[in-house]
């Protein structure tokens, strides 16, 4: 088992640090800087890929707010719609950010009138190793506890109670998974093949571990995430009908 340690924050000279948003600005930069190599790679502009980055960003942040707001605790919210602008409180929802981070960067990418698929497909790349970094925060913070459990990476909370820790588990599989799309990038294969790859892989991976959540409202069984998960396993199923080619 894992024995519980938290660092929530730490002082630097005068500011006070907050793991959590250090860790997510971390893999946001890590992951825009893999995805504009990969956009270099296949001939396309890195410029692009950082250009949008801060459009993607700041849709994520907006998008994984109001989800949350909407999904998970209207009635808070309603009672004190002021504490919606409140996100230092918490409250994000990574498949709100989706949401929000695909309408921007794809409006985005037709403003610029580029290769659309080319390049969602270039930053998707960078995607798993960004998320890696940023859910090692939330298991810094312990924000995502789950079910009890003897598994050897359940983490001992003070009480002395095993659990899941589900950012830890989420950090360990968007890892694995940058190593595939490692090994998919030196297989050369085309676009949408990281997008499709990813929307299968993440979506099956929050269908089960969402199972696992102790504090997620749910509907009809299902937490909001399970639903959006079933979606893109369903999409990603349509993306791999196309049976895209390996370049020679």
């Amino acid at each position: 088992m894992i024995p519980y340690f938290q660092i929530i924050n730490f002082p630097l000279g005068p500011l006070t640090i907050q793991i959590w948003g250090l860790l997510v600005a971390i893999g946001i930069f890590v992951g825009a800087w893999i995805g504009a190599r990969m956009a270099k790679h296949r001939g396309l502009d890195p410029a692009v890929v950082w250009d949008s980055a801060a459009w993607i960003t700041g849709a994520a942040i907006i998008g994984a707010r109001l989800f949350h707001v909407v999904f998970y605790d209207p009635a808070r919210y309603i009672a004190d719609p002021m504490s919606i602008v409140a996100i230092w409180q918490g409250g994000m929802s990574m498949f709100g950010g989706f949401l929000g981070a695909i309408v921007a960067g794809v409006l985005y990418l037709c403003h610029r009138k580029v290769d659309v698929r080319n390049y969602v497909d270039s930053i998707v790349y960078g995607l798993p190793l960004g998320i890696g970094i940023g859910r090692i925060g939330c298991f810094l913070i312990h924000d995502h506890p789950g079910t009890l459990t003897n598994f050897v990476l359940g983490v001992r909370f003070p009480d002395g109670s095993i659990h899941h820790d589900l950012g830890l588990y989420e950090s360990i599989f968007s890892f694995v998974l940058a190593a595939v799309f490692y090994v998919l990038a030196r297989r050369r294969t085309r676009p949408p093949a990281f997008v499709a790859t990813f929307l299968v892989a993440y979506g099956i991976f929050r269908l089960a571990a969402d199972f696992l959540r102790i504090a997620d409202a749910r509907y009809f069984s299902l937490t909001p995430a399970q639903y959006l998960s079933i979606a893109m396993i369903l999409v990603a199923i349509f993306l791999f009908s196309k049976k895209l080619p390996a370049k020679n």
